[in-house]
């Protein structure tokens, strides 16, 4: 089977696309596998322009459709571990909110040092164009995948302590280092972090997702801010609209996906097939790899 090396890039997608796009999205966003090297890889395939207004906007819809997903889905142990009592909840409001400070202290000192000094003063639309390269991505996922394996293998059997203030600092600061490159998949990064630490599997992953809800509205607005500064004709309020009814479709599609990759990613915390995740994200990443020699 051979791939072209140049293909036409289409600036809409068609609504079974939409669909695909949003349950590839749904279950790669909540599983530790990176739904940016996903989504990017399968708009590449199916001839699409993930940098086109259009795409841009569909991936902040079906961000939204994951948040909602992971909201319903730990929402009563959320509950029982964050909302049981008023000392529970300042606790959680302590660790969640000094874990967000910090993964925005190191994303965005890292992208300013990569705009400054790697890029020498390029623009952060320039950055995000060379982070999402093929090549790069594949580095990405190469790097999850081994912390992951490292994780699955080298943490003790029976971790179970609970999120304190260190913990949830060092797992805020992993978290920071997923901001500026697509591929290094967030949960997969949080959850090996505090598998590392000794956690609990089933506290790591509540915490790891309370972070997703709390970091991923402001990245919504931010998307959306960069939509309308980057293409201001093609985002104008009456194409935006022109999507909202297909980008609902595939936002509902995320959700469902959503629910689904979330029940399988609990499973096999419980049973401790972590290590699973990092073999195929090794995997993928030399998939990503082919792919780019091959000039997509």
């Amino acid at each position: 089977m051979t791939f072209p090396r140049k293909y036409s890039l289409s600036m809409e997608p068609t609504l079974l696309q939409i669909l695909f796009l949003g349950l590839i999205q749904g279950a790669a966003e909540l599983l530790p596998v990176s739904s940016s090297a996903h989504v990017i890889v399968a708009e590449k395939l199916i001839g699409l322009d993930p940098a086109s207004p259009a795409m841009t906007f569909l991936l902040v819809m079906l961000h939204t459709g994951t948040m909602f997903a992971v909201i319903l889905y730990f929402w009563k142990a959320w509950k029982r571990t964050f909302f049981s009592d008023a000392a529970s909840f300042r606790r959680m409001c302590l660790h969640v909110g000094s874990a967000t400070v910090v993964t925005l202290v190191v994303g965005f000192g890292l992208k300013l040092f990569i705009e400054k000094v790697i890029l020498h003063g390029s623009s952060h639309d320039e950055m995000e164009d060379l982070f999402g390269h093929l090549p790069s991505v594949g580095t990405a996922l190469l790097t999850a995948g081994l912390l992951i394996l490292a994780a699955g293998y080298l943490r003790g059997k029976n971790g179970q302590q609970e999120i304190n203030l260190r913990s949830s600092l060092w797992i805020g600061a992993s978290q920071g280092l997923c901001l500026p490159f697509r591929g290094l998949s967030r949960s997969g990064t949080t959850i090996s972090t505090g598998m590392l630490l000794g956690l609990s599997r089933q506290r790591v992953e509540e915490f790891s997702f309370a972070l997703a809800v709390v970091i991923t509205p402001p990245a919504i607005a931010k998307e959306l801010l960069r939509l309308l500064k980057s293409h201001e004709a093609a985002a104008a309020p009456s194409e935006l609209i022109h999507l909202l009814g297909p980008g609902l479709f595939g936002m509902a599609g995320a959700f469902v996906a959503g629910l689904l990759a979330l029940k399988l990613l609990s499973s096999w915390l419980e049973k401790g097939h972590w290590a699973w995740f990092g073999y195929y994200c090794v995997a993928f990443s030399g998939f990503v790899f082919f792919l780019a020699s091959r000039g997509y």
